[in-house]
């Protein structure tokens, strides 16, 4: 038999190249409150529509309507609104540091602070976090020192751990914040095993596990999907579909063709697809998938709609194949202003005290960025012992281990 006409591939490309205006035309945004909200314990078979709808929470008046509005306190919102200033701080002074040589590497999250900081909110203290690069408002949240964390970034003397890591992948297990793995989707299967062991054991936390849209193509993911899905894990996986992976729009990851959020569909996952630049949606969301998750219905797949501000990391141009102007263009908005502008609205805060706040965090974070630049940088001051390369590695060493000690002086 002979084909009707020559097979063709389709290479997904994406709607704007630097130099075109952007286009967001494919992103339908529903009326805010108009997505039903589900009994946690129903039935994953019942709830497919979610996700391929989006759960939004404040119109674009600011206002908090429908069935998912956590109805928080002025004082929580405040709260949240002033971690997502000092997250968006501490970024900007670590992305200057990086850019005058004082450390070699780091990653923005600007446009995704409603993320980390809704999850930390929403979660208790105790619960475990698999992050990706860009969740860092959560240790934020959590009251992890923001000098701990510059001290890992510049990767001296204090950094607690030793050298070891990369800047910015933390690991700070006394906040419920898992070591980072560089190779994203693995966190996925080591979220859900965590969970599975959590609940064999009798305890009574909950596990969350992040990953952006680019790593959804991993095996690993998958892997993790399945077996969240099969022993009812107690797990939230949370995808931050930033419409960019590295140099790749989410369309090579499949996100042309359907939802990330529909991936949990086919192994019969609760999945939900939310705003992630609305804090009232995400802290619904993943205060709906918690409760799930405590009353033994299992774990939940979360597709969270926001957008990539700056490059992968320092070491990408986004310029080279985006438009540059493309944020400003997202129709979803900037989380921080959007949470602003709805406690201006309720009348709880004000352009003067956001300004007066944003000066006190850009101090803050100035003044022990001085006090770690002290300890350190890349190029200055006292560095970790080469020691703690030989350390943690092999329960027994053998005589090559011990010779390349001896080689060193150490």
């Amino acid at each position: 038999m002979q084909n009707l006409s020559k097979p063709r591939l389709h290479i997904p490309v994406p709607a704007a190249r630097p130099g075109d205006t952007p286009d967001f035309s494919r992103l339908e945004i529903p009326e805010a409150g108009s997505v039903r909200r589900p009994d946690t314990a129903s039935d994953p078979a019942e709830m497919r529509d979610l996700a391929y709808d989006l759960i939004r929470v404040l119109d674009f008046d600011h206002r908090a309507v429908g069935p998912w509005d956590p109805r928080l306190d002025p004082e929580t919102l405040r709260r949240a609104l002033r971690l997502m200033v000092l997250d968006r701080a501490f970024e900007e002074r670590m992305h200057q540091a990086q850019r005058q040589g004082k450390t070699s590497f780091f990653m923005r999250g600007l446009g995704e602070e409603a993320i980390g900081i809704a999850h930390a909110m929403a979660l208790s203290d105790e619960d475990m976090c698999f992050t990706s690069y860009r969740q860092q408002g959560l240790l934020i949240a959590r009251g992890c020192p923001l000098i701990d964390m510059m001290n890992q970034v510049y990767n001296n003397a204090a950094d607690k751990l030793h050298g070891l890591q990369v800047p910015l992948h933390y690991s700070f297990p006394e906040f419920g914040y898992f070591a980072m793995s560089g190779n994203l989707a693995t966190q996925v299967p080591q979220a859900v095993g965590w969970a599975m062991a959590a609940a064999y054991s009798g305890d009574d936390r909950i596990a969350a596990t992040f990953l952006g849209d680019g790593a959804t193509a991993e095996g690993d993911f998958y892997t993790g999907l399945l077996f969240a899905s099969v022993y009812r894990a107690p797990v939230i996986i949370s995808v931050s579909n930033n419409q960019w992976a590295i140099s790749c729009f989410a369309g090579i990851a499949g996100g042309e063709r359907t939802t990330f959020a529909a991936r949990g569909v086919g192994v019969g996952l609760p999945s939900l697809r939310v705003d992630g630049n609305d804090f009232l949606a995400v802290y619904a969301a993943v205060q709906w998938a918690a409760e799930r998750a405590r009353s033994n219905h299992g774990a939940t797949l979360i597709e969270f709609v926001t957008y990539r501000a700056h490059g992968h990391s320092t070491s990408d141009d986004p310029t080279r194949y985006r438009p540059a102007d493309e944020f400003a263009a997202w129709p979803l908005g900037d989380p921080l202003q959007r949470l602003k502008g709805h406690l201006v609205a309720l009348d709880e805060w004000s352009e003067e005290r956001h300004q007066a706040y944003e000066q006190e965090a850009k101090d803050e974070v100035r003044a022990l960025q001085r006090e770690a630049e002290a300890i350190g940088t890349l190029h200055t001051g006292t560095k970790p012992s080469a020691r703690a390369m030989f350390d943690h590695v092999f329960e027994e060493s053998d005589w090559r281990h011990r010779r390349q000690r001896q080689e060193m002086g150490i």
